[in-house]
């Protein structure tokens, strides 16, 4: 495949790939410089006093942000002390493909810009810059995050690039936290005797039977069985990537690959899939599923969680956590939810712990208009420093948490109890969690310098963090955290490629034609499916497989297993 030109173009060669390599540590046991003054008074950019000017960065990032404060909260204040920079910021709105793709085609670009799927858009655009030399002369603190990773940044195996600082995958990350499977609240299950949750039909019986004794709550409003949200790219989250984990199979974006062999099909041709779509059906047939599902908006979704009335969802915890903030912030834990490794049946067992690995491809890039691209990878840099990580997790020193005399972190208990319980004004207010995916970063369960964990997911701070309710549930389960029921990491083989949800598709490759029919068929199909009445599923199935066919769901196939196959290899080498 012919590579665009890009700009600039700053191949990297063998030496200076070996240059970034050394120095490198597997985790950073040294403490990094935690200051860019040197190299910003290297730049020019410093006054002649050594201090730095102020600047603004106009920054886009394609996740929301709903608690941005225009760094005027605690931590982005200490930022811009620091570095002397401030970010205009812009969060994307809706579908963020669609805005990448119009941004990266204007000619006008953000400075910084922080992209996932679509980052091959500003590359093929020329609308970043390679930021290998910039890494190499300001990014010490880069190159010992990223470490023996550092491989993985580059961009193909035809361009060596780095047109990424990947930012939304922590180096070294051990995943503690139950974030996806099936939630029930805890009423449902405590009101049960804590019955076992470990298929669907576990599922749908727990919450057939709650309702059966609970049709209303305390005021008269309907309790809704399961809700599901399908708004727009969430359709991915709540409905369509359960189908995956529920038979045996990592979530590896819309495709399935065989490990073996590396050959790639649309996941929803599998047959185990159908079952579980059918499962659906006949929750809706049973009138068990929201009604509301295939139409409501996402706040409206939210509302729902926030209202109490909702028994079940299938969710991950960032897509309903403004809902479940809001149950807390009231003190109803009870209408909280807990996560569990449900499967199709007992065969399968539940797949979110499958490890991928550290993944490349989703992260901060610097734009060819940037006005000061030193100065910005000097920012990344600072932020990538001991000192940077432990202010953008923990916050100040003595404002958020302590350190006691023999050196152990730890929150201040007032601040933690807000942070959990009143989770979007604390961030409003402090920056804690608002900075962590704009700059590289350590994953969950990796510790400083000092013994500290760098972030404050690790099992004790979950288990402290969980309310007595939660911990009630917990304890009737035999478990400390929710990941304690579920299978773990080592049962599962880490896949090559990482995630194929994670893999750029270029611009010119044809699958980002077909992907989009495919998308836009399944889109249509699967809820028509599972609204359909029992006894004509099997016929819109048929006619849903028809239609993909059509379309050319077997070249989408041969063309994502090629990518597959370039993954591994760049990867490999």
């Amino acid at each position: 495949m012919a590579v665009q030109r890009k700009w600039p173009i700053l191949l990297m060669s063998a030496a200076l790939l070996s240059g970034l390599l050394a120095g490198c540590g597997n985790n950073g046991d040294n403490g990094g410089s935690a200051s860019p003054a040197s190299g910003a008074e290297a730049s020019g950019s410093a006054s002649a006093g050594g201090e730095l000017k102020p600047i603004t960065f106009s920054f886009y990032s394609e996740d929301p942000s709903p608690n941005w404060a225009n760094m005027q909260d605690d931590i982005g204040k200490v930022i811009t002390e620091k570095t002397g920079v401030t970010l205009n910021a812009e969060f994307a709105v809706g579908d963020p493909a669609q805005k990448s793709a119009l941004i990266a085609t204007s000619g006008k670009y953000p400075d910084i810009i922080s992209a996932k799927g679509s980052i091959n858009k500003f590359v093929d655009a020329g609308a970043v810059i390679d930021l290998t030399e910039l890494i190499d002369k300001y990014g010490p603190n880069i190159k010992k995050v990223y470490g023996d990773q550092l491989n993985r940044l580059r961009y193909s195996n035809d361009d060596n690039a780095i047109y990424v600082l990947p930012s939304y995958n922590g180096v070294g990350h051990v995943n503690f936290e139950a974030g996806g499977g099936f939630e029930l609240q805890h009423r449902v299950v405590k009101e049960l005797g804590y019955p076992q949750i470990r298929t669907v039909k576990d599922f749908e019986n727990a919450i057939k039977q709650y309702l059966a004794k609970h049709p209303t709550d305390d005021k008269g409003n309907k309790n809704i069985g399961l809700t599901l949200n399908a708004d727009d790219w969430h359709m991915y989250i709540s409905v369509t990537n359960p189908a995956t984990a529920t038979t045996g199979i990592a979530d590896d974006g819309e495709y399935y690959t065989n490990p073996d062999t590396l050959e790639t099909i649309y996941h929803y041709l599998r047959p185990e899939e159908k079952e579980y779509f059918r499962w659906l059906n006949h929750m809706n047939a049973e009138g068990l599923l929201d009604p509301e599902s295939f139409v409501q908006k996402y706040d409206q979704y939210k509302a729902k969680v926030a209202s109490g009335r909702v028994l079940g969802l299938i969710d991950q915890l960032w897509d309903y956590a403004d809902g479940e903030k809001a149950l807390k912030a009231e003190g109803k834990f009870d209408y909280t939810y807990g996560h569990y490794p449900v499967t199709l049946d007992e065969k399968y067992k539940s797949t979110v712990f499958w490890p991928t690995g550290f993944m490349a491809g989703y992260g901060i890039a610097i734009s060819k208009t940037n006005p000061d691209p030193v100065r910005t990878i000097q920012l990344l840099d600072y932020l990538a420093s001991d000192e940077g990580q432990v202010l953008l997790n923990w916050g100040i020193k003595d404002k958020h948490y302590t350190v006691d005399a023999s050196g152990k972190r730890t929150m201040i208990k007032e601040v933690n109890d807000r942070r959990v319980n009143d989770a979007a004004n604390f961030q409003k207010e402090t920056g804690i969690g608002s900075y962590v995916i704009m700059a590289p970063h350590y994953g969950d369960g990796v510790k400083d310098p000092t013994g500290n964990y760098y972030t404050l997911r690790y099992p004790e701070q979950l288990a402290e963090d969980y309310s007595d309710v939660e911990k009630e549930v917990l304890k009737a389960y035999g478990a400390t955290i929710w990941k304690d029921l579920f299978p773990k990491e080592e049962e599962f083989k880490e896949l090559p490629w990482g995630a194929g949800w994670n893999i750029s598709v270029p611009s010119d490759n044809d699958l980002t034609v077909l992907d989009e029919k495919l998308k836009n068929i399944t889109w249509k199909m699967i809820p028509k499916a599972i609204l359909a009445k029992p006894e004509e599923f099997d016929a819109v199935w048929d006619d849903y497989m028809k239609q993909l066919d059509k379309a050319g769901v077997k070249k989408a196939g041969e063309l994502r297993t090629q990518l597959i196959k370039e993954r591994v290899e760049l990867w490999s080498n």
